[in-house]
This record gives structure tokens, C-alpha cells and sequence, in this order.
């Protein structure tokens, strides 16, 4: 099927022989000097209700929080701009983005991308939309004209060269280390930002370069979603190069239907003294009487069936009295990056669930050939809570002045 899909998507890409999605500089506004430290947050879709990040959040009057999820962002917005925390900005500009993270370091580019249907094959998406999920973000965008929050994307062109001549030659416009209290993955993480005008030279190679390629959905898939259903012509977009991106594996804690420790011997589990990442095709499990490994008994060639999500739902789920519509059910499962597996173990030992699972991380590999497929049958999808893009992308960068069709 791989190899059948890949020939399918060669010949519509021949067919086609035309650019790939227009990007323009941005225009709107942006942080005012060393506003943007206090400013800037984390994306609203990993600030769950009543947790530490949100604490935090709530507490900086300046956050852009309280715009993203607060209960008057037309209010929040219009005081940060009359503190002169915001400024107008239009000239077009793209802003190449910096993050320094550990040893590692991840250079990207937030600029204006065109919206286009999805059936064009110039934006791809690897995930399934709802069109009930993205209100929220459609009153944000109608209450204020604006858009807030990026979305995330990747491409196969050659971007990383020219972003790095970017840095070598420009003076940085902000550089900060952003400070949550260290209760989000995005605390600690070096920020820098700089300024390239639409028209200059590298500006002009950027448009050159992202425009020779389809661009894939990293993250924020109902961001992208809103803006179409919205009828803008761009979305605030972040685009990076795909050897770029990191996959964390999305490891989740479970509750059973059925408890585990009275299925346990119909698995072929193997003991283990430690909870860590697997290898592909293997899962860990953390229960309090035991640790153990267990490795799938099927891998077909199917891209979506080949995935360890897709294994673990038709091999362990169903042992478990679990189906695919509980998977977003915090009754049954939660979900964390694979930076969190401490935390996952701690869930399982104050009893608010039952296991914990570590899984092996999808690659960028996988997740490009499932989105190039689901252009030939938009019913191929990864399934729900599949990747999880790190670091994210801060939120409050730039704030992007989108216009509708």
C-alpha cells in the first residue's frame, strides 16, 4: 500500500506543475522591546483548566493568556496596547524564530501562509478537524480581527540555510529566556527573534524557497481549520524545516474497564526494572506491583496500521474493555509527552489511574506518508493523540492582522 500511495501522489504533484502555498510578510502588531518576555505564553491547547501552567498564567496580568482564554480578550488586547506593550507594525515582515533548548537548537520562521482547502494538496494535514472545536477561536477572531497563535509547519525545502545566513547577518530584535515557573516544557528555552522585511533579499529567497514545496501540519491542525472556516486568505503560520522537527512520543495514563492485573496473564509480558521510552513496535507499562515490556504481536504494512497508537488500540485496548471513542475520555486516559514519564508514575501512585504507558516516538517519516495519503483519501488520518511537537511554538511573538476573502 506504501508504495502504491507514494506512486499516486508523484503523479498528482507532476500533474499539478504550479507553486506551492504564497507566503507574505506579517503585519499587526508586536511586543514592544522586553514586553514579549512577559508577554508570550504557551499555546491555548496545552493550558488545561485548573492546572500549575495556568495558575501562572493567570497571575501575570500582561499574558497574552488572558486574550488566548480569558473572558474579555477584546479588553485584555486593548490594555495591553494603551500600556504600550503592543505596537502597530505593518510593514510586511517575516520574524526568523530561535530556540535554544538543552544542547539543541531549532530555527524556524513565523510568517503569513496562504489558506488554502485541503483537497489542493498545498497545506496537508495528517489529523482529523472539527468544525465544533474551533469556535472558540473563530469569536477570538471575530471579537478582535486579529489572529494569536500560530500554526505549526513543515516543509521538505531547503529553508535552514538561508534562516542561518538570517542570523549570521541581522541584529536580533528580541532575545529572552522564557520563565513559567517551571511548570511548562517551554520554561527555560532561549528565545531569539529576528526582523526580515518582506522585500529584502533573504526575504525574497524565503517566498522563493517555501513556495517549491507542499507544506505539512505539524501542529495546530484546528488553528488552521478556523482560518479557513473564517475565509481568511493567510493564517499566522510557523514554518520550519522537517529535519528540524522533534516528535515526542505521546505516552498516556489509563484506567481500565477491566482492571489490568486480571488480564495481565493472557499478555506476553516481560519484567523490566525501569519505565522509559520502548523501542518501535514495544510499549512500557508502570502499574504499582510491576514494570513490565510488551511487544506488538501484528505490524501490518498499512500506514496508519503500521503506527504503535494503532497497535496498542487492537491489541491491548479491547483487553482492557477500552474502545477508540473513550481514547479522549479523562475517565479512561490523559495524556503526556515522553519528558514526563516521573509525573505519569506518580499518577499511577496516588491511584488516579491505573497504568501508565510509555510508547516509541512516531517519526516525521511516518506522519508525511500518512498526510500524503490522506490527500488520495481524506479518511486516512493519524490517529488521535498520535505526536506531540516539542518544544511549541511560543504564543504572542506576532500578533497577525488577517485578512478574509
Amino acid at each position: 500500500m506504501c508504495k502504491l500511495v507514494s506512486n499516486v501522489i508523484s503523479l498528482y504533484y507532476e500533474g499539478r506543475m504550479m507553486d506551492m502555498a504564497e507566503i507574505k510578510g506579517l503585519i499587526g502588531l508586536r511586543p514592544e522591546g522586553n514586553n514579549i518576555k512577559k508577554i508570550t505564553c504557551p499555546p491555548y491547547d496545552v493550558i488545561k483548566p485548573g492546572s500549575e501552567i495556568e495558575s501562572v498564567l493567570k497571575q501575570n496580568d500582561d499574558s497574552l493568556y488572558h486574550i488566548t482564554l480569558g473572558s474579555n480578550p477584546q479588553q485584555a488586547l486593548e490594555k495591553l496596547i494603551s500600556k504600550g506593550y503592543l505596537k502597530k507594525d505593518n510593514v510586511p515582515c517575516f520574524y526568523v524564530y530561535e530556540q535554544m533548548y538543552g544542547e539543541s537548537v531549532r530555527r524556524g520562521i513565523l510568517t503569513a501562509t496562504e489558506v488554502t482547502d485541503y483537497k489542493e494538496g498545498e497545506v496537508i494535514r495528517h489529523e482529523k478537524t472539527f468544525d465544533n472545536k474551533v469556535k472558540g477561536r473563530l469569536e477570538l477572531r471575530g471579537k478582535t480581527g486579529y489572529t494569536f497563535e500560530p500554526v505549526f509547519l513543515l516543509t521538505k525545502a531547503h529553508l535552514r540555510s538561508v534562516l542561518d545566513e538570517v542570523i549570521d547577518k541581522y541584529d536580533v530584535e528580541y532575545e529572552f529566556v522564557s520563565d513559567f515557573n517551571e511548570v511548562s516544557e517551554l520554561h527555560g528555552i532561549s528565545n531569539r527573534i529576528y526582523r526580515v522585511e518582506e522585500e529584502s533579499r533573504e526575504g525574497k529567497i524565503i517566498k522563493e524557497i517555501i513556495s517549491s514545496e507542499p507544506l505539512y501540519i505539524a501542529d495546530g491542525h484546528h488553528r488552521y481549520h478556523a482560518a479557513l472556516l473564517n475565509r481568511q486568505t493567510h493564517c499566522l503560520a510557523y514554518i520550519c524545516e522537517c529535519t528540524d522537527a522533534r516528535i515526542l512520543a505521546y505516552n498516556r495514563v489509563i484506567n481500565g474497564v477491566v482492571d489490568f492485573e486480571k488480564v495481565k496473564d493472557k499478555l506476553s509480558l516481560i519484567s523490566t526494572e525501569k519505565f522509559v521510552t520502548p523501542e518501535k513496535h514495544s510499549f512500557t507499562i508502570y502499574t504499582k506491583r510491576g514494570t513490565y515490556i510488551i511487544k506488538a504481536c501484528n505490524i501490518p504494512n498499512d500506514v496508519v496500521g503500521k503506527l504503535d497508537c494503532s497497535i496498542l488500540e487492537r491489541e491491548l485496548y479491547p483487553q482492557l474493555g477500552l474502545n477508540h471513542d473513550m481514547i479522549t475520555d479523562s475517565r479512561y486516559f490523559d495524556y503526556y509527552s515522553e519528558d514526563d514519564l516521573e509525573k505519569m508514575k506518580e499518577c499511577v501512585n496516588l491511584d488516579k489511574y491505573n497504568l501508565a504507558l510509555a510508547l516509541h516516538p512516531v517519526s516525521i517519516q511516518e506522519l508525511m506518508e500518512v498526510a500524503d495519503a490522506g490527500i488520495v483519501n481524506n479518511d486516512i488520518v493519524m490517529p488521535e493523540k498520535s505526536t506531540f511537537f516539542a518544544p511549541k511554538i511560543l504564543s504572542g511573538i506576532f500578533i497577525y492582522k488577517h485578512i478574509n476573502a
